[in-house]
């Protein structure tokens, strides 16, 4: 469904993606799509098709240059020499500022790492309208809130291993401090419960998807989205 695209971040660098376009794209809303530490891969490239095929154009950034992997150990290798502001405040900035060209409104969300990657791109990108948290936040010393303007939407789980639930309270607490409009929902799930490849033998030990609480989350995500880009 879709196709390689190259863009340009503010520092005149090309940086290329992955691009799903609804059948019909002209003025359509637009959503850049960040990854998971495992890179640009069949999965998240889903993701972008789902957005897709509801009337969004999709892009996701391909903030590891090609590199995708299967394997914990390497992602957490790729993740862990990604500079996470750079790839913020160049590479989706990038990306929204390619997808403005066509689209009135561009809205974030990532997974993960994306997650963490979604909610720094709130503060440091002009021209967010709204963005979507998965299951993920930054060290929040490095979340300036208040340059946070785009309206909010979290999904976090109770059970998640790798970004703790008491995390997320405190990132509440510091969003209103700031007065950031959000809302944050909370499921009785485990990290990655909306990754449909988050399933058997070769997940890892920290995620487990869950197909009903994965689809009150897209049902959520797609309101929320309807509201603030269409």
């Amino acid at each position: 469904m879709g196709t390689t695209v190259s863009f340009n971040r503010p520092d005149g660098q090309s940086v290329q993606g992955y691009l799903a376009e609804p059948a019909q794209p002209q003025g359509a809303p637009a959503v850049v799509v960040i990854q998971e530490w495992w890179g640009l891969n069949d999965q998240i490239r889903g993701v972008a098709d789902r957005l897709a095929q509801a009337g969004y154009r999709a892009l996701v950034p391909d903030l590891y240059r090609g590199k995708s992997t299967t394997e914990a150990e390497e992602a957490h290798h790729l993740m862990s020499s990604l500079n996470f502001g750079d790839a913020a405040s160049q590479d989706v900035a990038g990306a929204v500022a390619y997808l403005k060209t066509g689209s009135a409104k561009v809205g974030v969300t990532g997974f993960c790492m994306g997650g963490a990657l979604t909610l720094l791109a709130a503060s440091m990108v002009p021209g967010v309208d709204a963005g979507v948290v998965w299951y993920g936040c930054p060290p929040l010393e490095y979340l300036d809130a208040s340059r946070v303007t785009a309206p909010l939407l979290g999904h976090f789980a109770t059970q998640d291993g790798a970004f703790p639930i008491a995390t997320i309270d405190a990132l509440e607490e510091k969003l209103r401090g700031a007065d950031v409009g959000f809302t944050f929902h909370r499921y009785l799930a485990q990290h990655g419960f909306a990754n449909e490849t988050a399933v058997g033998p070769h997940r890892i030990a920290i995620t487990q998807y869950d197909a009903a609480w994965a689809q009150i989350a897209w049902d959520r995500t797609f309101s929320f989205f309807g509201k603030h880009l269409a």
